[in-house]
């Protein structure tokens, strides 16, 4: 019998961090056999090694290897070889909370064909730059999801889609995004399908992403470029306007 879910996490160049999340993936309470594990390498110099998933007992798992492409591409590699009804989405440096897939499944089952977004924690809290980042999320979440049955964006290290949907719509535009709004296009284009999203406090991530000033001033530049991209791509197919989101920067 196939998973419920096919979980999708793309790595990169973080074998420790990569460990913490496969522990927390094996520690999830729901059915082993409801959901598989599909890691992703996106061309790390240093294969994963043997040791890296024994965490995962009792859970089915599998690993692919690709050439660097950036996250959107791994995910997409990640999904195509899903066996899953649903796919649910994380990053290496991620650690999901046991109740989450009864996050996503509970609110799937309300909205079977929407994507779920869930709430995403800050784990490194004597990290000012990884607070900082999270806050900056939060306000986005805040603003975007004003109403959480029509919600608007959710960041792709915690997400569940329907895996036939995500298929029809076309995954992640890797070809655009390498490493930043990849998501954030995604969402625009499921909702212009459309498609609805749904935000679900419930499935909850821990994310330990480990900044420094130097590493949070690229992840905002890297923002910057990709928010430019999403916009032309959004005027293209006439999805929504750039006037409609300069709110977000004077509330």
């Amino acid at each position: 019998m196939k998973p419920r879910f096919t979980v999708v996490v793309p790595t990169y160049e973080r074998p420790a961090a990569l460990r913490a999340c496969l522990g927390a993936l094996a520690a999830l309470d729901y059915p082993r056999d409801d959901f598989e594990v599909v890691v992703v390498d996106d061309g790390s110099r240093t294969p994963i090694a043997a040791g890296d998933l024994s965490v995962m007992d009792g859970v089915a798992l599998r690993v692919l290897r690709t050439e660097n492409g950036g996250p959107g591409a791994a995910r997409n590699l990640g999904a195509a070889a899903a066996e899953g009804r649903y796919l649910a989405f994380t990053d290496d440096d991620c650690r999901p909370e046991r109740g989450w897939l009864r996050g996503f499944d509970a609110a799937l089952a309300r909205t079977p064909t929407a994507m779920i977004g869930g709430r995403t924690v800050n784990a490194l809290g004597r990290n000012p730059w990884a607070a900082t980042s999270q806050l900056i999320v939060a306000m986005a979440y805040a603003f975007y999801n004003a109403d959480p049955a029509h919600a608007r964006f959710f960041a792709a290290n915690n997400m569940a889609v329907p895996a036939d949907v995500f298929a029809a719509v076309g995954g992640f535009r890797a070809d655009v995004f390498r490493v930043a709004s990849e998501d954030r296009e995604l969402c625009d284009r499921w909702r212009h399908a459309g498609h609805g999203l749904a935000y679900a406090p419930a499935a909850v991530v821990a994310h330990a992403h480990d900044l420094d000033v130097a590493s949070f001033c690229r992840q905002h530049f890297r923002y910057g470029r990709g928010a430019m991209r999403f916009h032309q791509l959004r005027m293209q197919r006439h999805s929504g306007r750039l006037r409609q989101d300069m709110w977000f920067h004077v509330q």
